[in-house]
């Protein structure tokens, strides 16, 4: 049984497309910093066609053009990357750019920030990085929302990062309102609609089947997330696979449904690569449980809309 929706979401769509479409104006090498998107297949298959994956701007060369994750970048990257007269594009989310410009409008108007999310992820370090250092504070679980002292109480703000747990943030926000009656929230909720769907679309699959594949890779919070949430649900055997390992089939001996998903950086070929597995064990009737349907879709860069291929 597949969730719907499942996979790339808006952002990722955006991102990927981003790099093929620079490969095909500007010609390869084209480096990109950071994974453009965190799963190893897409990566690796935009490697293939002559993308260059790098952690910092010093490994690009004076003359090559650079992409900007979809995870969002410190305000210095870009910074630098002007000093450097370098082309670049960005591929940031336009939902992780929207926090962005609150952080900015909270600081501007004085507010100290409380952002929810994962220290290290580099959402989070983009995000931090738009503001100098001590203007954000991280927050990460219950605890931490019941312990932090903030220098400011009255004028205060949070954020979250777009693909954390719906039910665990909500859990620390209401901590955060009760202590902090005055905190300001986000004029709209900072967990992006894929995040909010795909959750919703594995609590429903949860109450139906008796094992859960979750397709994403390990340093996806998104994917992770889906894992954390079907156990929740009440599907104890939850499980991370990549979609491109050999699976071990012997483990679904007893499993009569299993629910498949696929994490926002996770593309459709790896669920038909893990379907296409199992029935060549299993004779299997493939269904679909749909709980809602997305019609999102964000434009590529000016830079990059002369190709044709406007999304």
């Amino acid at each position: 049984m597949l969730a719907a929706p499942r996979g790339f979401c808006a952002g990722v769509d955006r991102a990927v497309l981003i790099v093929e479409k620079a490969l095909a104006q500007y010609g390869p090498p084209v480096y990109v910093r950071h994974e453009i998107v965190h799963n190893r297949h897409v990566v690796e298959g935009l490697e293939a066609k002559g993308a260059v994956f790098v952690e910092e701007l010093s490994e690009v060369p004076a003359d090559a053009p650079v992409i900007f994750s979809a995870h969002g970048v410190p305000k210095s990257v870009p910074e630098e990357a002007d000093r450097r007269r370098l082309t670049w594009l960005d591929a940031t989310c336009p939902l992780v750019s929207k926090v962005h410009l609150e952080a900015q409008r909270h600081h501007e108007n004085g507010a100290h920030i409380l952002l929810i999310g994962h220290a290290g992820h580099p959402e989070v370090i983009g995000t931090m990085g738009q503001l100098p250092d001590g203007a954000i504070e991280l927050i990460e679980t219950v605890g931490d929302a019941e312990n932090i002292s903030p220098s400011a109480t009255r004028n205060l703000a949070y954020l979250t990062q777009t693909t954390l747990s719906v039910d665990d943030t909500a859990e620390m926000i209401a901590v955060l309102q009760k202590r902090f009656p005055h905190i300001q929230a986000p004029h709209k909720e900072d967990i992006c609609y894929a995040t909010t769907n795909r959750q919703a679309a594995v609590k429903a699959l949860a109450e139906q089947v008796d094992a859960l594949y979750v397709i994403g890779a390990p340093n996806s919070s998104n994917s992770l997330r889906l894992v954390e949430v079907g156990q929740r649900a009440g599907c104890a055997v939850s499980e991370l696979v990549s979609g491109q390992e050999i699976l071990d089939v012997r483990a679904l001996e007893n499993v009569k449904i299993l629910g498949i998903t696929a994490g926002a950086s996770a593309p459709e070929e790896l669920v038909q690569n893990v379907i296409t597995q199992l029935q060549q064990t299993f004779e299997c009737a493939v269904t679909e449980l749909a709980v809602t349907r997305e019609n999102v879709e964000f434009k590529l860069p000016k830079a990059l809309r002369n190709t044709g291929a406007e999304a």
